[in-house]
């Protein structure tokens, strides 16, 4: 064989180098062989721990603002327990309540003169049982008179009045009955009437001051030689809705003639026929319209 001479396979093993083979592939870094690696992880959990206890406190604060605007803070509570004894209250009224005392109260809606004798009883049976019977034991007999009047006091008040060319005005709780224009009409006729025939002349009032102890003294003489003191003219008593007037004028009459009406008034008031209030003067009141004389819109007249 020629000394230069190489079989293929020979040649081969010859020209290439003897490669190796691949070295496995590095295993991945483990924390145990890496000390810094373990710091830091400890790091990142407590950074995390330290931002999930924040998120925790900022929730437990929208949470708290939620729960003031939901009225659950203190003062919500108070507010709330305030509602439900008003409710508990209202419960308990309206089934424990007795039903005599619904009917009263109920009543007073309509009845000013029912509702001034119950006052500030309402809602209490046993202080309305009592004002009940007081006001029973006030009337006695005449408790269960088929009119009574009013147990409110009238109001009295002045508008310009001029004695000799004034309007008196009445105002009563409803529109007259028949019965009622005849009472008021009879006694402003009566009051005309004596006070027609002198009767309001405080020049011979001899007996006003007197003691009726021993027998008084009169002097007619002395009576008889006063000024005469009358009134002068009266108009017919008017009624429309819940409106009257009537037209004087007072003449040479005192003034005290006026109280005297006022009397008669007040127990007519609070006996048969109630009275809101006298007006002495002015032209017009309430929707009292001049030149209404139709029966059929309520208009009701007292000749004198």
């Amino acid at each position: 064989m020629h000394p230069m001479s190489f079989t293929h396979q020979q040649f081969l093993h010859f020209n290439l180098p003897q490669v190796a083979p691949p070295a496995p592939a590095p295993a991945l870094w483990s924390v145990s062989s890496r000390p810094w690696l373990s710091i830091r992880k400890r790091e990142m959990e407590c950074l995390t721990i330290t931002a999930a206890a924040a998120g925790d406190l900022s929730a437990d604060a929208t949470s708290s603002s939620s729960a003031k605007g939901s009225g659950t803070t203190a003062r919500g509570r108070r507010l709330l327990k305030v509602r439900e004894e008003k409710r508990k209250r209202e419960y308990e009224r309206l089934h424990n309540y007795p039903a005599w005392a619904k009917v009263l109260e109920d009543a007073c809606k309509h009845d000013t003169e029912l509702r001034a004798v119950l006052g500030d009883s309402i809602g209490n049976p046993e202080l309305m049982r009592k004002r009940v019977e007081e006001r029973v034991r006030t009337k006695g007999q005449n408790f269960y008179k088929s009119k009574t009047g009013s147990v409110l006091t009238f109001k009295v008040s002045f508008r310009d009045f001029n004695p000799l060319d004034s309007y008196i005005w009445f105002e009563l709780y409803g529109s007259p009955s028949d019965r009622d224009v005849n009472l008021l009409g009879s006694v402003i006729q009566a009051w005309y009437v004596i006070g027609r025939l002198g009767a309001f002349n405080s020049s011979n009032l001899q007996l006003g001051g007197s003691s009726l102890e021993f027998d008084p003294l009169y002097d007619a003489d002395k009576g008889s030689k006063v000024m005469p003191s009358s009134f002068h003219d009266i108009s017919n008593v008017e009624f429309q809705d819940n409106w009257g007037r009537v037209w004087v004028d007072l003449g040479t009459a005192d003034f005290f003639s006026i109280d005297v009406l006022l009397n008669c008034l007040t127990v007519l008031s609070s006996e048969y026929l109630g009275i809101q209030q006298v007006v002495f003067g002015g032209r017009r009141m309430g929707d009292w319209e001049e030149g209404m004389t139709n029966s059929g819109d309520g208009y009701k007249y007292f000749e004198i």
